[in-house]
């Protein structure tokens, strides 16, 4: 009796064993099945969608069998774990382990949008709005509206935004991104001014971000900036006119046609600093913290005057003399690409007309 007994154990261990032994090479086998896509798939996953759901779906589109045995796994060994809502990339070759993995690190497809530093907000809300994948909520908004979306009534858009590269997941919106850039921008720049030089000729750090942005739109050569913001630091404190090209360019706003004549540097504008003393009203373009680093520890030195040399960099003058024939020296040269600003005038009880 209890060697019949113990045979008949023995048999359900064995059948146990064999069971065991089934339920491990099935769960390996449905785990690395390849997904049956022949090129690359997004999937979409919005909020709340379980993985039992979605593991059905995906078995009713052809992509992966045993949905029914991938539950009862996901349920037993990775319930601890969310499913996070986004868009996931299916891949030949890939298996179901590896789209199983992916979920549980919420490995979700990311673009990009960037801000380039020198754009102006109209070219700001163009790139943001270019991305398809971007929910557009501020397509009918002005920029005042804008700025009151972000808690900032009332506040000028112009120079409010971090340039950069910004990632994103689909579902994420227009102003998720711009909310990003407005706060690195308030934080680099109160980060900078509470860095700055000493006796610096502005009222707050916004008049310091004006200048950064004159700084960022006139010159491409980055080791400039310095010698770009002393020299505008010193006409400020010499009470000459700013007299540069972009803050007239900004005021002409879609007039602006890739020339300035004379007449344009006569028209009078809240922006045009040949007519107009001191720093424009605002900003005139998203500035990196390169910029307003400069702005806020300019170069010392006695120049007062620089004019491009036609490929990016500038000639600095400390007389309005050497600065004339700096001019004439880069404007007979000039090249087809050449960029460069008009003599700025120096007041008539420093300097000789």
């Amino acid at each position: 009796m209890i060697r019949k007994l113990f045979k008949c154990l023995l048999g359900v261990c064995l059948l146990a064993l064999i069971a065991l032994g089934f339920a491990w090479w099935k769960q390996n086998a449905i785990l690395a099945q390849p997904l049956k896509v022949t090129e690359e798939r997004l999937i979409d996953v919005p909020q709340g969608t379980t993985p039992g759901g979605l593991l059905r779906q995906l078995e009713a589109d052809g992509v992966l069998e045993d949905a029914f045995l991938l539950r009862i796994y996901w349920r037993f060994k990775l319930s601890e774990h969310a499913l996070h809502s986004g868009e996931y990339r299916l891949m030949p070759g890939e298996t179901v382990q590896d789209l199983l993995s992916a979920w549980i690190r919420g490995d979700v497809v990311q673009y990009a949008v960037t801000l380039v530093e020198g754009w102006n907000f109209r070219q700001v809300r163009a790139a943001l709005a270019a991305n398809p994948k971007l929910n557009q909520t501020l397509a009918e908004a002005s920029d005042e509206d804008v700025m009151a979306t972000l808690g900032e009534e009332g506040m000028h858009p112009e120079g409010r935004f971090f340039p950069d590269t910004y990632r994103y997941v689909k579902g994420m919106s227009d102003l998720d991104i711009l909310r990003q850039a407005h706060q690195r921008l308030t934080r680099i720049l109160a980060e900078e001014w509470a860095k700055r030089a000493e006796n610096l000729p502005y009222d707050d750090s916004y008049q310091a971000l004006i200048m950064a942005s004159l700084v960022e739109k006139e010159t491409g050569v980055p080791q400039e900036r310095g010698q770009i913001a002393g020299v505008f630091v010193r006409r400020l404190e010499e009470g000459m006119l700013l007299q540069t090209d972009p803050t007239v360019i900004y005021g002409m706003g879609e007039q602006y046609k890739g020339r300035i004549t004379r007449d344009d540097l006569r028209r009078p504008t809240p922006y045009n600093t040949y007519t107009n003393a001191g720093l424009p009203p605002t900003p005139i373009a998203i500035v990196g913290r390169e910029s307003i680093h400069a702005a806020l520890n300019p170069e010392s030195g006695k120049s007062l005057y620089f004019v491009a040399r036609g490929d990016g960099s500038h000639v600095f003058s400390n007389t309005l003399d050497e600065h004339n024939r700096a001019v004439r020296e880069y404007q007979i040269k000039r090249r087809a690409d050449y960029r460069s600003s008009p003599a700025p005038a120096a007041p008539a009880e420093k300097e000789a007309p």
